[in-house]
């Protein structure tokens, strides 16, 4: 009798050892977030702050070539952390899609750096500036070239780049468009190239490296969490919003990146008038 009651005893507390485990990680809840290697820090940052709270985050880090918004659209993540509010209109208008932001994060303002120059007004007539190729990116790197006083864009704006858009040109530059990844390898070959922040990062590149940044023209280009927008209320997704949000995560941005990325922390209704600046409707 005393034979059989120890194996028995054993395949019991193998069970329960089961069970318990199976207990703790059906408490946790796990969620995907599709990302680009620029904020790769800070959400291995969050990763270890969600985890007191008991979600799990599992990082999917897309390269330039795929768009992380398609593996949102597609269902094979949850979230996704890369882009400006400007660029998601763009894609959801390209791909009658409805994805839509559900907290905003940080500004990576858009800079014109040069290998030949150190100021714009340095800048020769007739000089090639490369600028990003999608319509969103090529809008914001126009206004910055306004900004710069290099060119002036036509009256109705509307948040979107092309040749077309552009209204006086008195230094007749002349614009070439490039794949927004490749604009940091351009800069020997034009007389300067507008980077994309998070690119001129993975570049080498410091902010303070630019002839000129963004600074009001940065506002329609806050970064966002997104989701599907049936998703837009979920309780996971908006408690990793909080924690991104958190005084201890912008401390964490600010130090870890120099200042090439500003935490920006605004309501949806604030980053809806933002988007107003550059609509048409």
């Amino acid at each position: 009798m005393k034979k059989c009651i120890l194996p028995i005893l054993l395949i019991l507390g193998v069970l329960l050892a089961g069970c318990s485990s199976d207990s703790t990680n059906a408490g946790k809840q796990k969620v995907k977030v599709g990302i680009r290697n620029s904020e790769l820090r800070t959400w291995e940052f969050l990763k270890e702050q969600a985890e007191k709270e008991g979600v799990e985050i599992e990082l999917v880090n897309f390269s330039s070539a795929y768009d992380p918004n398609e593996a949102l659209a597609e269902g094979d993540i949850d979230i996704n952390a890369f882009q400006h509010v400007a660029y998601l209109d763009s894609f959801n208008a390209n791909n009658n899609t409805d994805i839509v932001p559900i907290g905003t994060t940080i500004i990576a303002p858009l800079g014109l750096y040069s290998s030949k120059y150190k100021s714009v007004e340095e800048i020769p007539n007739g000089a090639q500036i490369a600028v990003p190729n999608d319509q969103a990116n090529w809008g914001r790197a126009l206004l910055l070239l306004q900004e710069a006083k290099l060119l002036e864009v036509v009256d109705d704006f509307d948040g979107n780049g092309g040749q077309d858009k552009i209204k006086e040109n008195p230094k007749k530059i002349k614009i070439v468009p490039v794949d927004g990844a490749s604009a940091p390898r351009v800069m020997e070959d034009t007389a300067g190239s507008v980077i994309n922040n998070g690119v001129a990062v993975e570049a080498g590149l410091n902010l303070k490296d630019a002839l000129i940044y963004e600074s009001s023209t940065a506002k329609p280009y806050i970064n966002i969490i997104a989701a599907r927008s049936e998703d837009q209320d979920n309780e996971i997704y908006r408690k990793l919003v909080d924690l991104y949000q958190s005084e201890k995560t912008a401390k964490f941005i600010e130090e870890t990146y120099n200042g090439n990325y500003i935490p920006t922390f605004i309501t949806l209704k604030e980053l809806s008038s933002y988007k107003e600046i550059y609509s048409n409707k």
